[in-house]
């Protein structure tokens, strides 16, 4: 498992019951979590919490506040700043666990030697466009949501990277690899984190366990000649890392480089990690 537990301003304070406890700064939120299926050492429901997201038995939830939590704030990880609130369906605009692969792929690009140009697909709020930056890259971030882009945007000008080589763009991705594709555009990475289950704007199904082989061979033709990594991120439960492996081998690989595979995860501060996904690299090293 690659563990994200560099984190200073986020932590896991205990998990149970189908909910995580969380540190976010200075805020704590209580949300749920389907992998946590064990019971829990403490009263999680009477921990003094800012705010709990409660499910609703018709489907969907709602946040419920107990202190006074502001709008949004600001939490950091190393010299990345990220915006965060309580969001709808649980959410708060970042995946801490994250932060395991921008650390990968912040080391691939610093050891590269070379200029990198990064296509970061279902770029969400731009954790990982942040870090590519960082580390050096130029990066095109797409993403769909025109809200979630504008926050990516903002997230880039709190790490102090606005002079940073970043293209932001709104659109559906596959349309939009299919044109970089026209127009012979090429990228050394390309990341993805597609979701589960989706909808086109005329009505078009997404399944990942359907497209997801064709949408990374879609994506491999803008790959460069020495491509340096291709990443694949994925919260579908039941979607194992050696799916990921064997997509990269068979749809990216053709035979060089080499491929890891893992679940991502987060420490607790009960001594155990909490699974929170899985993800594939393929590495042309």
């Amino acid at each position: 498992m690659l563990i994200a537990d560099k984190w200073k301003d986020y932590s896991v304070i205990a998990t149970g019951d189908g909910y995580k406890l969380e540190r976010w700064k200075d805020i704590i939120l209580l949300r749920p979590d389907p992998q946590v299926i064990w019971k829990s050492s403490i009263d999680l429901f009477s921990y003094p919490v800012h705010a709990r997201y409660t499910r609703s038995d018709k489907g969907g939830g709602g946040w419920e506040y107990f202190k006074k939590v502001p709008e949004d704030w600001v939490i950091s990880y190393g010299s990345l700043k990220f915006k965060v609130k309580p969001m709808g369906f649980k959410h708060t605009g970042l995946f801490p666990e994250q932060a395991a692969n921008w650390d990968k792929m912040t080391a691939l690009i610093k050891n590269a030697g070379r200029p990198i140009s990064v296509l970061n697909l279902f770029a969400y709020t731009g954790g990982a466009t942040c870090a590519c930056l960082n580390a050096g890259a130029s990066v095109c971030h797409v993403d769909a949501s025109k809200g979630m882009v504008e926050r990516a945007g903002e997230n880039v000008r709190l790490s102090g990277l606005s002079d940073k080589p970043v293209r932001f763009i709104i659109d559906d991705c596959v349309k939009f690899v299919r044109r970089e594709i026209k127009r012979g555009r090429r990228y050394d990475a390309v990341i993805m984190d597609p979701p589960s289950y989706g909808r086109g704007p005329n009505g078009e199904m997404w399944k990942i366990e359907d497209q997801l082989y064709d949408l990374v061979k879609l994506c491999s033709e803008v790959l460069s000649d020495n491509p340096l990594f291709f990443l694949i991120n994925s919260y579908t439960t039941g979607l194992q890392p050696c799916v990921l492996k064997n997509v990269l081998t068979l749809a990216v690989a053709n035979g060089r480089g080499r491929i890891e595979a893992y679940e991502v995860g987060l420490p607790t501060e009960e001594g155990i990690a909490l699974p929170c996904g899985a993800g594939g690299i393929f590495i042309n090293d």
